[in-house]
């Protein structure tokens, strides 16, 4: 861990949060050089943290000796220039093994995932996530997504009970819920709007003080994410409303049109600018030809805005 807590929650609290996916070889197997490139990649534009094998990184379909070194060969190439955040969930023991992984590596935080399948109680989640941040050092946000959605006074007691949460991340993407929570609990937490294509709703989020968001896009269409943002911000409400209109809402569509396309899609926009990564893996699928096609579509209109 390179970064202090102070500096992490400005990291994740202004600035544009990049999540690469994770690369793969003709094998399937986990392609350290080439993750490593699209880092470098990565970093070289105004990000303000890298989080890796994250939901867009496919974290649900590693083993722990590859997410090992997924967070070993990040923090690695990243080499303190800005903060890594790594991932960690499931079960208990499964989360509290995934965090000492990350730290050992020499991850800044974790993005504590939810529960895997079963359904959950408030006060069983809020211990799930105690447990997990009791078992580490390092800087955790929770993810409130899935079959871990947190209420207003569980966030609240989290937080009291875990000195070492600094963040939530919102996957539900209920405005009214988030709102409560961000006046319930104040900036006791840096607030990160996470639900998949977060841009659709950076404006809503905006709104109730959540500054940044993860942008899954910023895989094959960096420089547009980083404009898209910066515009958000300064308050530039047209040139938000038409990359809105000419990307995001049709590539919302096409996202749309099968379960987990907000992760494959993205692989294919990796693969049609040149920078592959390999397959997703099982469950999930890769998009069709035609689906494809209409994707390269929207990254030469990306090029243009």
């Amino acid at each position: 861990m390179k970064f202090s807590r102070e500096a992490v929650v400005q990291a994740i609290g202004d600035g544009l949060l990049s999540f690469p996916i994770t690369d793969f070889d003709q094998e399937g197997r986990f392609d350290a050089e080439s993750y490593r490139r699209r880092l470098e990649w990565f970093i070289s534009h105004d990000i303000s943290a890298v989080f890796v094998a994250g939901g867009t990184g496919e974290f649900f379909n590693l083993s722990l000796d590859e997410f090992r070194e997924i967070v070993r060969v990040a923090v690695e190439t990243v080499d303190g220039k800005l903060p890594v955040i790594a991932s960690a969930g499931l079960s208990v023991e499964s989360g509290k093994a995934f965090a000492q992984a990350a730290e050992e590596a020499g991850a800044d935080g974790i993005l504590l995932m939810p529960p895997y399948l079963t359904e959950c109680p408030q006060d069983g989640l809020v211990e799930y996530a105690r447990q997990i941040c009791a078992s580490t050092s390092l800087n955790v946000i929770y993810y409130n997504r899935g079959n871990g959605i947190l209420d207003a006074g569980s966030v609240k007691a989290l937080a009291e009970a875990c000195p070492n949460l600094v963040g939530l991340k919102d996957g539900k993407g209920d405005i009214q819920a988030l709102n409560k929570i961000v006046k319930t609990v104040g900036d006791r937490l840096v607030y990160i709007g996470g639900v998949p294509t977060a841009e659709i709703f950076a404006e809503a989020y905006l709104s109730i003080g959540v500054n940044t968001y993860s942008s899954a896009v910023f895989n094959f269409v960096p420089d547009m994410a980083v404009t898209f943002y910066k515009e958000l911000r300064k308050g530039n409400s047209e040139v938000v409303k038409q990359i809105t209109n000419d990307f995001f809402i049709p590539f919302v569509d096409l996202r749309d049109r099968k379960k987990g396309y907000a992760v494959s899609l993205i692989k294919a926009g990796a693969e049609i600018i040149g920078r592959p990564a390999g397959s997703v893996r099982a469950p999930l699928t890769m998009p069709s030809s035609e689906e494809r096609q209409q994707l390269e579509t929207l990254v030469g209109i990306a090029k243009q805005l």
